[in-house]
């Protein structure tokens, strides 16, 4: 099946984005886009020089989402069937985007797919996720990790076989590949979202489309050096808050009954719903909302207007 890559950078390590073109570039791919949200002048002409096949787009920073739409665009015109969704920070092995696009070719009905992420330590990555409710994603990150032990175990699907494949409504957006056939029919990501809750929010529409399935794939691992920048950075933390809120007003904090569908049925399937009782180590759900109530009152707006104005 003929493929292509997109890569969105804004700043990012001359070094980081070479390595990623290398192993990129080696499979071949139909086209490779490297979106510049930073409109870095010596970036172009290192690209240029160095990989002269290489598309590369100066962008307007519209975030994450827009960034990989620029490309989507032009991989729908240029006749591609799979498009691969990476970020700088990811490296893999020869043949990677081959045995990915080879499994989608022989299953017709994956929409997405996220394969089997690493740290750079090798330790498994918990990219397999629930349907998030605001505490999954937001209040969660002001609490301690001892209080709350059980629900994220729960949240990030630990128990989960991940060793096979599964249909998952939440995959990290590190490295996705899309069926081109399917982001026609569910959109492409939601511009609304600078960055951080696209993924979420595409692989739940995925998910619910009723025809294709957003799958976690075992067979092919990429490793991924995570930097989580907004856990070391007050204004991405700002940023993370403000688009968390978009994503909340868009489906719903905690009247969402589709999330509440998809989540058991995704329990019930992978055998995740054995015991219901609540761990130690995870807060109730009336816990929850009175955290939600004084988030919302006392942080969720003024976290929206910072990271307005820094957007």
């Amino acid at each position: 099946m003929d493929f292509t890559v997109s890569l969105v950078t804004y700043r990012h390590p001359l070094a980081e984005i070479r390595a990623l073109a290398e192993s990129v570039l080696a499979a071949k791919p139909l086209r490779f886009y490297v979106i510049d949200n930073a409109s870095d002048a010596s970036l172009a002409a290192s690209l240029a020089k160095e990989f002269p096949s290489v598309e590369y787009v100066a962008a307007e920073n519209r975030g994450f989402g827009a960034g990989h739409n620029i490309a989507i665009r032009r991989a729908m015109e240029a006749g591609s069937e799979i498009h691969f969704v990476v970020n700088p920070d990811i490296s893999f092995a020869a043949g990677t985007l081959e045995a990915i696009a080879g499994f989608m070719e022989r299953s017709p009905d994956v929409g997405m797919l996220m394969p089997n992420t690493v740290g750079e330590d090798g330790r498994p990555q918990r990219n397999c996720k629930l349907v998030p409710t605001p505490f999954d994603l937001i209040f969660r990150r002001f609490l301690p990790r001892s209080w709350i032990r059980g629900r994220t175990a729960r949240f990030e699907m630990h128990r989960a076989d991940m060793t096979k494949v599964m249909a998952v409504p939440y995959l990290c957006g590190c490295f996705l590949a899309f069926r081109v056939a399917a982001l026609r029919e569910v959109g492409l990501f939601d511009e609304r979202f600078f960055m951080y809750p696209e993924d979420i929010d595409i692989t739940r529409r995925m998910y619910s489309s009723g025809r294709w399935r957003p799958v976690f794939f075992p067979g092919a691992t990429v490793v991924h050096a995570h930097a989580a920048a907004s856990y070391s950075s007050l204004r991405m933390l700002a940023i993370h808050c403000a688009n968390m809120v978009r994503y909340f007003n868009k489906w719903g904090w905690f009247r969402d009954p589709e999330r509440r569908r998809i989540n058991r049925e995704v329990e019930r399937v992978f055998g995740l719903i054995e015991r219901q009782s609540r761990p130690r180590g995870c807060l109730s759900i009336g816990t929850a909302r009175k955290s939600s109530t004084i988030f919302t009152r006392e942080v969720g707006r003024s976290a929206a207007k910072g990271a307005c104005r820094m957007a």
